[in-house]
């Protein structure tokens, strides 16, 4: 694993521990006072409240942010390690490429849950997709040395990614935005 991967995995995972943990002391704050409020929620399109609410919110049978807790956290430690000397063996980088592989489906199967089911934007969720993202294609890029010459264009393909997803949500909510026009 390179430097510059570890560098993605302290920061990417740093800021999506930050934001599963916030997820998380707001799902307790809800918990505890079923009328509260979420910080992130700030209109009917930006609203934790409706999505932390949502089924989809606790695909296991608990809050979701729980496993971004973990996963987040064993991301940052990676980094850290590697960033610390440690050369991680070739099963390591292949499970840790499984378990951003795992995360990317499932942050996928959340926006489009957010975008047709929920029909909601949460802030905090939005951190972890943009993160999640490139985490998976960049650790992909590192695991798999026959996916070579996708590095050459290794950027357009993340920035597509990101302008498709962008374009999705446009679309999905077009009549608010151009309502605040």
């Amino acid at each position: 694993m390179n430097r510059r991967l570890a560098r993605l995995h302290v920061v990417g995972g740093g800021l999506g521990l930050a934001a599963a943990t916030a997820l998380t002391l707001e799902k307790v704050a809800k918990l505890r006072d079923p009328a509260h409020v979420p910080t992130c929620s700030l209109n009917p399109i930006i609203s934790c409240g409706s999505v932390m609410d949502s089924p989809q919110a606790e695909a296991f049978g608990f809050p979701n942010p729980l496993i971004g807790i973990a996963a987040f956290a064993v991301l940052v430690t990676s980094g850290v390690a590697v960033l610390a000397g440690f050369e991680p063996p070739r099963w390591y980088r292949v499970a840790l490429n499984a378990g951003a592989a795992l995360g990317a489906v499932f942050v996928h199967w959340l926006i489009a849950a957010s975008l047709y089911d929920i029909h909601a934007l949460c802030p905090y969720c939005l951190v972890v997709w943009a993160v999640t993202i490139p985490v998976f294609w960049y650790t992909t890029l590192d695991t798999w040395p026959a996916l070579a010459p996708l590095r050459r264009v290794h950027s357009a393909v993340l920035a597509l990614w990101y302008v498709l997803i962008a374009g999705l949500v446009l679309v999905e909510f077009w009549d608010y935005w151009v309502s605040l026009l």
